[in-house]
């Protein structure tokens, strides 16, 4: 009986023991002085730790962040260069806070636009940039909701290019990781974001110092961007990225009440990413993975390509076989189409279940082939076939 009795014991002991590790690895607390935070894997999105992640905050300037996403969808699409120029307008160079000190009238090319975006946080060089591509600070701003819209942003909505207060301004940790995600898609990025200093105007007296608002740039190994934030409102945020190795990770800090603050806890995300999990690169952007028939187009087939780098996360030594790919296209393609097109998805699963699904876009344009030339591959089917 007694022998029984102490079994018992040690089974209760060896559960409560095992209740409290869980109980302890659930109460995860990685940033404790932010009014919410996020950390997510770049390749498959996957949160590994997340702290009041869809609460509505104000986004400061880390607004910038899709500001940045529309600029360099506009240079992957052709519609803009790095040497064109961009002229600044008087309400451009009004703008306050951040800025790199725009006059109205002057001209800098898009390549040091957006330098003075991504490193000095210029609001004026925002605005100047939005104008430039979207006619209009307001025309530019529908275009920034409609992309926070494609992306499944349901807690963002912007007002403006620079994250300045604004009413019906807010986002959430959550989403602008997503943001995050999408602009590191654009992999040239990081050469702004990730450069601690530059100058603008180097060919004349009005030299202008830039230095990366984001500290972490130069203190943490690996870190190159995102995008940091503060008004007296938003407090201090920060969206952070960081590689090492095959991985790359993303981290939120929203309404940390000092700077120190927002970068011990972003450090604090970015060291138990990195030392839990490991990625596994599976594909490339850009990289082919099938082809689908196009109607009526100038070609029959167009190729399928990743949108996004795509790997598959583990805890550290976990195995990585038994990994499935299915590739699900669009039916009935039909031309037009148009290169980045969305026309499928790559579904990756483990052991059976789904781990990752990505968006499979047109390799190319794909032109509607004129009548003469569908009817003269109707000539050709017709022969082969007799």
């Amino acid at each position: 009986m007694k022998k029984v009795f102490s079994i018992l014991l040690t089974v209760c002991f060896l559960c409560t023991f095992a209740q409290g590790a869980l109980a302890k690895e659930n109460r995860l607390e990685l940033a404790p002085n932010a009014k919410s935070a996020v950390l997510i894997e770049r390749d498959t999105g996957k949160i590994l730790y997340e702290k009041n992640s869809d609460e509505q905050l104000p986004p400061a300037s880390m607004t910038k962040i899709m500001t940045m996403i529309l600029i360099m969808d506009a240079f992957d699409k052709g519609k803009l260069k790095l040497t064109d120029k961009v002229r600044t307008s008087e309400y451009a160079a009004s703008m306050g806070g951040s800025q790199i000190f725009l006059e109205p009238g002057e001209e800098m090319t898009a390549d040091e636009m957006l330098r003075g975006i991504a490193i000095g946080s210029g609001n004026d060089a925002s605005v100047a940039m939005a104008e430039h591509l979207g006619g209009s600070e307001d025309g530019f701003v529908e275009l920034m909701n409609k992309k926070a819209q494609e992306l499944g942003l349901k807690n963002t909505h912007f007002e403006n290019t620079t994250g300045l207060p604004e009413k019906g301004h807010y986002s959430t940790a959550h989403d602008m990781a997503v943001m995050g995600k999408e602009l590191l898609k654009y992999e040239r990025i990081t050469k702004y974001t990730g450069k601690y200093e530059d100058y603008l105007r180097t060919d004349t007296e009005k030299k202008f110092w830039l230095v990366n608002t984001n500290r972490l740039v130069k203190f943490y190994p690996g870190v190159d961007g995102v995008k940091t934030g503060f008004t007296n409102e938003a407090k201090y945020c920060l969206t952070a990225t960081a590689k090492k190795g095959n991985m790359r990770v993303i981290a939120v800090v929203m309404g940390a009440e000092t700077p120190k603050d927002r970068n011990n806890q972003v450090t604090k995300m970015l060291d138990y990413a990195f030392s839990q999990y490991e990625t596994h690169p599976l594909y490339k952007r850009s990289e082919v993975i099938s082809n689908q028939k196009v109607s009526k187009g100038s070609d029959k087939k167009v190729n399928l390509v990743t949108s996004e780098p795509i790997s598959l996360l583990t805890k550290k030594g976990e195995s990585t076989k038994n990994v499935t790919k299915e590739v699900i296209p669009k039916k009935n393609l039909s031309a037009p189409l148009k290169k980045g097109e969305v026309l499928g998805i790559l579904v990756i699963k483990k052991d059976g279940e789904v781990v990752a699904k990505s968006p499979l876009a047109a390799e190319k344009d794909i032109q509607a082939a004129g009548w003469w030339s569908l009817f003269k591959r109707v000539m050709s089917d017709f022969t082969k076939a007799g």
